[in-house]
């Protein structure tokens, strides 16, 4: 089983959501996210005043599912969360060792 963490630009979502759900990967947590990486950042003007923005908005997606589509998430994912300019994000891919299901005691992934 593997963990499949997505840090992508806020206005991207929606077609990722619909692509991972094309590809019949069903089930994210999302979460709105604030960070920097290589742009460090970036001045904004408001009301005539410029200031520095030191965290960018960003969607962080998490979706758990057997390793057998680990691949065909992670190219979803990038593909369709790609735009070619700084601050696309990034797919993290961790090993899940253990997936229990609180409501029915399942376990593995009968609990995904």
């Amino acid at each position: 089983m593997r963990l499949i963490m997505a840090i992508i630009k806020p206005d991207r979502l929606d077609a990722v959501r619909e692509a991972l759900s094309e590809a019949g990967i069903t089930g994210m947590t999302v979460s709105e996210v604030h960070g920097y990486g290589r742009q460090q950042g970036h001045t904004e003007i408001y009301r005539g005043a410029e200031y520095d923005v030191a965290f960018v908005p960003k969607v962080k997606i998490e979706v758990a599912l057997p390793a057998s589509l680990a691949a065909a998430a992670v190219e979803t994912i990038q593909r369709t969360a790609r735009s070619g300019k700084i601050g696309d994000g990034k797919i993290f891919v961790l090993e899940l060792k253990e997936v229990l299901r609180i409501r029915t005691g399942e376990s593995g992934a009968e609990a995904l």
